[in-house]
């Protein structure tokens, strides 16, 4: 039985903690579904990308994780995202989730809610996010796995975004089952708002940092600018992700590396008191990599 013990809106809509949540079905599916288990995390991404959007800066992060998962399905997960970038280095995101997951032969799905803690001087690209409700649903047709996806995320100072995703996939083992690869491709529509937030506090708006992330207006950080994004209520393809997840199994840790592609849709308008941008959006190639140990489980058969 293939159960996604995990919220795949976190996996996909959240890309920072794609090793994590990839772990955390990987954990799921080498244990026992019977019994409850704690999942450790560590792991790096080289730029945080959300809908295929992201400042002009890379933000790095190490993102160290905790989780407990129990049998009836229920869990809790928190993680912590530190920012080393060569000008900046701090405490940048604390995350929390409590949700449910289900399984069946055929058939998965869950629902979750998370709380979003971004530090003042974040230039994440969802950095605006307060929390999330979201949901999927997958089906396993043997050939691939099929999964829908929604969420709403709630912006601080702005409207809710509503996001809806359908992803398609595959898994492929070795004899043993202690490698995988699965490619992955996913499509993700939605609404703006927090990116019309992001602009305004953070792009070209009131920068609280020393100049770090700033786009190429280089405003200085005592002007506030009120930005509009002209698309930011409508609702449109936002971003396309290929991603081809790799990971290795020995005894209790998993050892995970993911590439990916975003390739971001719908170019937004960007209005100011001074001027009118048209964005020029632009495919991002980054990656993430990390290591898993999960106990309380039962040892993956010889």
């Amino acid at each position: 039985m293939k159960t996604w013990y995990i919220y795949w809106f976190l996996l996909f809509f959240m890309p920072a903690f794609l090793i994590a949540q990839n772990n955390k079905k990987s954990a799921e599916e080498i244990s026992s579904n019977e019994q409850s288990y704690f999942l450790t995390d560590i792991s790096y991404i080289n730029d945080a990308v959300f809908m295929g959007r992201r400042d002009s800066i890379a933000a790095p992060y190490i993102f160290p994780s905790i989780g407990y998962y129990d049998k009836s399905g229920f869990f809790v997960d928190a993680s912590v995202s530190y920012l080393v970038s060569s000008e900046e280095n701090r405490v940048d995101l604390f995350l929390t989730s409590l949700g449910y997951t289900f399984g069946g032969e055929k058939l998965s799905g869950g629902i979750s809610g998370t709380a979003y803690f971004f530090n003042d001087d974040s230039y994440n690209a969802k950095s605006s996010v307060l929390g999330d409700i979201s949901g999927y649903l997958s089906y396993d047709l043997k050939a691939l796995e099929v999964s829908v996806l929604a969420s709403a995320y709630f912006n601080d100072g702005s409207s809710t975004d509503i996001f809806t995703g359908l992803m398609l996939d595959r898994v492929f083992y070795n004899t043993d089952k202690s490698f995988l690869i699965n490619p992955s491709i996913a499509v993700y529509a939605g609404s703006q708002y927090f990116y019309q937030e992001y602009y305004s506090t953070s792009r070209l708006g009131n920068r609280k940092g020393k100049g770090q992330g700033q786009g190429s207006g280089g405003v200085d950080e005592t002007v506030s600018t009120t930005v509009e994004i002209k698309e930011a209520s409508e609702f449109n393809i936002l971003n396309m992700e290929l991603s081809l997840p790799l990971q290795y199994y020995h005894k209790q840790f998993i050892f995970s590396s993911t590439p990916l592609l975003a390739i971001p849709q719908s170019s937004t308008t960007i209005t100011t008191a001074d001027t009118i941008i048209s964005e020029d959006l632009e495919s991002t190639f980054y990656f993430s990599t990390g290591i898993s140990y999960w106990f309380h489980t039962k040892k993956k058969s010889q």
